[in-house]
Formats: C-alpha cells, sequence, structure tokens
C-alpha cells in the first residue's frame, strides 16, 4: 500500500485562552458562560475575520486560529486584548474575562480542517506563559512583525518550552506604544565594566550553537576571576542573542563600559574564535583579533582572548592573577561538549530539563571521573530536587549533592562556581556557617558572579538575617539585570519579607517571580501561607488549588523536609498551609 503523504503548510497560529475560567464557573456557571459566548460572537469572530484568520479549534475556554500573514496574526492579538479590556469595563474586576494569547509563526501538519504539530504547540505553551491581558511571540513570528505593527516588543530570551526540544526566543508585546520599548539605563559601576555578548556561530552546522554559547560562557568565567573589573552574567548578556544590537544601548541598559562580541566557527578539528572590544559610551574599537588553533587548543583560546581583553582595559594586568586562579580544564573533549549540553538545562530550574542535564553530566563524569564543573554541576541538579519537592527520596538526594559537590571542591579549591555550588549543598542539609565559608571565598574569587550573590541571599534568608539577604539579592540583579531566571531572586526577596512579616510586600515580589516564570509551582508554598497571614483568603484558596495540582501528595512533613528554613519562618509557613488544610 501507497503511504499516505502528510500534508504541511507554513501558518501563523494564534493561542488564547481564558484566565481563570474555572473560578469563574465555579462562581457564576450561567454567566460565565453567556459573556463568554458572547464575546466570541461580538468580539473574537469578527476580528478574526476583519485580519482574515481561520478558527480551527475552541476548547471550553480556549481558542485556536490560523493565519496566513504573521502581521495580521500580531495585530489580530492586538486588536483582541484591546477591545477586551474595553468589554470589561461594567464588570466587576473579578468578573471580567481577561486573556493570555501565544503567537508563533512555524510549519503545521493538516488533517481534515484542523492543524497539528510544533508550529501549533509553542503558541499554546506561549500562551500558558503570558500574563493575564498580555500577548507573547515566537522569534520566527517577531522577524516578520517588527516595524510594521504599532506595538512595543521586549525581549524575554531563550525559554524552554514544555515538550519543545530546541529552546524558544520569546518577545512580550508591550499595548498602546507607538515605538519599541528602551530599557531604562543604568548607572556605571564604580569600576570598569563589561558585558560579553552572544558570539556568532559560524560554523556549517546549526547544532554547533551550543558550542559557541560555550565559548562565551568560558570567557564571561575567565574575565569574572579578576576582581578589579565588574563583569555582566551570561544570562543577562544572553538576552541579546539573535538581535542586531547597537553597543551604546546596551551600555545603558546594563550599565557598563565596554561590550565584547565575536564569533566562533569550528569545523571538525579546527576553531577560529574572533572578537572585538567595544567602548560603548563612544562605539569606538578598543581591540579585534582572531585566536586559531585545533579543537585541542580550545582552552588556550579562551584565555588568550580573555588576557587580550584585560591587557585592553588594564594594560598592567598580570596574566598570572589570571593562572592562579585558573579553573581546572577536563583533558577529555569529550567529557566538556557533555557539559556544554548540560548548562542550559542545568540553569532552566524545570524539572524535566534537569533530569535531561543530569544524564549528560553523568557521560561527562564517568569519561573523566575528576572534572570538577560536571560534578558541581550534577551536585546541583540533585539539590534542585530537594528543594523543589521534585522526589520522595530527600535524605539520598541530600546525601548525593553534599558528596558530589565537596568532590568537585576537593579538586578544585579556587572555582567560583564549585564553591557557591558547595556552598548551596551545606545549605540544604543547614549547615549554615560551613555554607557561608564557602559562599564568601566564592565571591572572593568573582565579585561579579551573580549565582553566588543569590545563593548567598537565600543562605541569609534560611539563617533569618532578611535585610541583608535582600541586600544580596538586589546585588544579583544589578549582575545579572535581564536574566531569564531572575525570579529566583524575586522569590528570595519575597520569602525575606515573609520573615520579617511584611505580607503584602511578600506576595507582591511572589507574584512577580511568577509573572516572569509561572510554572515555578514550588514558590506557591510559601506564596499560600503569605496570602493567609495578609487576609487574602479567596487568593490563597486559588493559590492552594494551583499548588495541589502541581504537588498532589504534598503534605506538611514534605514541606519541613524540604526547605531549609530556621525556625520562625518555617513555623509562619506550616501554620498558612495547615489552615488551608494540607495535612501532616
Amino acid at each position: 500500500m501507497a503511504e499516505t503523504r502528510v500534508q504541511r503548510r507554513l501558518a501563523t497560529i494564534l493561542a488564547a485562552d481564558v484566565v481563570g475560567y474555572s473560578r469563574l464557573m465555579e462562581t457564576d456557571e450561567v454567566g460565565t458562560l453567556a459573556t463568554l459566548r458572547a464575546r466570541r460572537k461580538e468580539v473574537l469572530e469578527p476580528l478574526v475575520a476583519k485580519h482574515q484568520g481561520r478558527v480551527f479549534k475552541v476548547t471550553g475556554d480556549g481558542v485556536l486560529v490560523e493565519f496566513a500573514s504573521a502581521v495580521n496574526a500580531v495585530q489580530c492579538a492586538v486588536d483582541l486584548q484591546q477591545t477586551m479590556a474595553a468589554a470589561n469595563g461594567d464588570h466587576p474586576a473579578d468578573r471580567g474575562i481577561v486573556l493570555r494569547i501565544g503567537v508563533n509563526l512555524g510549519d503545521v501538519m493538516i488533517e481534515g480542517g484542523d492543524l497539528y504539530g510544533d508550529g501549533v504547540n509553542i503558541a499554546a505553551r506561549l500562551e500558558a506563559l503570558a500574563e493575564p491581558g498580555g500577548i507573547l511571540i515566537s522569534g520566527t513570528a517577531y522577524d516578520h512583525v517588527r516595524n510594521k505593527v504599532k506595538v512595543g516588543f521586549e525581549d524575554l530570551g531563550e525559554r524552554q518550552l514544555k515538550n519543545i526540544v530546541s529552546s524558544v526566543r520569546v518577545y512580550g508585546i508591550q499595548l498602546c506604544v507607538e515605538a519599541p520599548i528602551s530599557r531604562p539605563a543604568l548607572a556605571l559601576p564604580d569600576k570598569p565594566s563589561i558585558a560579553v555578548l552572544p558570539f556568532a556561530n559560524l560554523s556549517d552546522d546549526p547544532e554547533q550553537e551550543y558550542f559557541a554559547d560555550g565559548m562565551v560562557e568560558e570567557i564571561i568565567t575567565a574575565l569574572s576571576r579578576m576582581r578589579w573589573l565588574f563583569v555582566i552574567a551570561r544570562d543577562s548578556s544572553f538576552t541579546y542573542k539573535g538581535r542586531t544590537v547597537d553597543v551604546k544601548q546596551v551600555g545603558r541598559e546594563l550599565g557598563v563600559r565596554y561590550v565584547l562580541d565575536g564569533s566562533v566557527r569550528k569545523a571538525v578539528t579546527r576553531v577560529r574564535i574572533a572578537g572585538q572590544l567595544i567602548d560603548a559610551a563612544t562605539g569606538a574599537h578598543l581591540w579585534a583579533d582572531k585566536f586559531d588553533g585545533g579543537i585541542e587548543d580550545i582552552f588556550d583560546l579562551q584565555d588568550r582572548i580573555a588576557e587580550s581583553v584585560a591587557g585592553a582595559l588594564q594594560p598592567s594586568i598580570l596574566t598570572a592573577e589570571m593562572a592562579r586562579s585558573a579553573r581546572k580544564r577536563p583533558d577529555s573533549l569529550v567529557a566538556y561538549d557533555y557539559v556544554l549540553r548540560a548548562l542550559p538545562l542545568v540553569w532552566s530550574l524545570n524539572r524535566t530539563q534537569s533530569e535531561s542535564a543530569q544524564v549528560l553530566l553523568e557521560r561527562a563524569f564517568s569519561i573523566e571521573p575528576d572534572y570538577p564543573l560536571a560534578l558541581s554541576l550534577a551536585a546541583w541538579c540533585h539539590a534542585q530536587r530537594v528543594v523543589y519537592n521534585w522526589t520522595d527520596a530527600l535524605g539520598e538526594e541530600r546525601e548525593v549533592a553534599l558528596r558530589l559537590a565537596q568532590r568537585a571542591a576537593a579538586i578544585s579549591r579556587d572555582d567560583s562556581m564549585v564553591l557557591a555550588i558547595l556552598g548551596a549543598a551545606h545549605t540544604i542539609v543547614r549547615d549554615f556557617d560551613i555554607a557561608a565559608e564557602h559562599l564568601e571565598r566564592a565571591l572572593l574569587l568573582d565579585p561579579s558572579s551573580a549565582w553566588a550573590w543569590t545563593r548567598s541571599g537565600w543562605l541569609n534568608v534560611h539563617r533569618e538575617q532578611p535585610e541583608l539577604a535582600i541586600q544580596q539579592f538586589e546585588r544579583a540583579i544589578r549582575l545579572s539585570p535581564f536574566d531569564p531566571a531572575g525570579f529566583v531572586c524575586f522569590f528570595g526577596i519575597a520569602d525575606a519579607h515573609f520573615l520579617k512579616g511584611n505580607y503584602e510586600e511578600a506576595i507582591r515580589w511572589s507574584q512577580k517571580g511568577l509573572n516572569q516564570q509561572p510554572a515555578a509551582a514550588w514558590h506557591l508554598r510559601v506564596l499560600v501561607p503569605a496570602l493567609i497571614h495578609a487576609g487574602r483568603l479567596e487568593e490563597a484558596g486559588h493559590a492552594y488549588k494551583r499548588m495541589m495540582e502541581h504537588y498532589p501528595g504534598l503534605t506538611i512533613g514534605k514541606v519541613r523536609s524540604a526547605l531549609p528554613f530556621a525556625a520562625v519562618m518555617m513555623e509562619r509557613i506550616v501554620d498558612g498551609l495547615r489552615q488551608m488544610g494540607l495535612p501532616d
């Protein structure tokens, strides 16, 4: 029998659903259905027709629409949100029909009148990430609509979407804005400051993108070892990935004087890394060079670039300063490759991605048992399972995390990342004084480590020193102002306010973090008690229901075991969760 050929086409998909649909139905089922039907007939259908779209699927609270034009799809999304907001004007705030919308341009499969595939799935995932009343679009859609739709766009960086293999660049739409937004300028620090932008991948194989990103990661690490230099963290630098940027704007937005960018070309056994250092204030090129070598010379090439940049910024810098604190490099480039692939998965703070990272890291140190970075990152994967209640084997995971972190530090005592992870591992076993020693050493070695500042902030939340914790989280945010994982600092500031008894501030920072990363359900373990103690019982009920959807077997005992808070904080959390009915 002849095989049936799958029909495909390129399409722009708009996915929309109603925020809090279950709550609306629970409160007023008949009224909600009537309002929803009216909005579909009076708002949705006319706008879709106006912009030449086609509704191909309707669910109870959602809709999927196909457009031949990305511009039409995004303009329809903008008109839809603005019209829905106007239609809600006569309704109480908690009874309005508010949408989230995601838009993606991609390849779709056709079956009858329905559409399937990643082209549809990405739009649906973006919709789930959007804020109430907001619109998120993919990078593929953005490339076709920028300068063609009169709204502002904010680059939110690369995001790992559920069940989507490759990360997706995401843009938020600023409604009622006539021109692209400009982030506020940050003041320059009191010492030389630099941001290293993502290097272009010039290899024939686009799959080598991770290799180019890894080179930048290593160069940032090398520069960060120089204590006289203020270095922006990798995750904020990478929000500019894939964009044509004005270095003067980058300098203003990140609050740095210098910008380094370049390219990487990898061809079988050879590598070429090119770099250029630019004064962000003037746009003048201070230094540019190319470095060629065999793949076995890759670490030497990275260090040569870092040394050249340092020399251009401060000619008196001694190469020996870098050599004394150089990261222990692996002998096996295969192991190194596994670590480069694992890095973005480790920092995604997503359970599935973390598990995938663990597999890659175990392959790395099975090849090279004394590879400290692989051991440390694996330790952090195990630690994540504890603090996020991703496992019931909390005691075993703690032991593995601490053992791997100690093993890495025994090999490399002068690596800031290794020491910061060791500090985190001691934090989750409540060895707070030992954790402090390692984190202080990590920051002495690398004062520009946003992650070490973040872990120090968490340590001081656990030690019940909220004011110091807030200062450290703010320092981390300054070093990485556009970090996709910045929500972790927002949660940390929320917990510090919770500890101080400022529950409204705790709620505000919690919601700020959840707006940035709605999938971070683990913070609901603190937000629910904050809402209870603030007297916001109805909101606490909704948050508790969501928490239990993510943690169906959660108990007071599991929360106590996972979170390393000291007595005052823990008892307030437990009291709030008990009031909501969480079993012991």
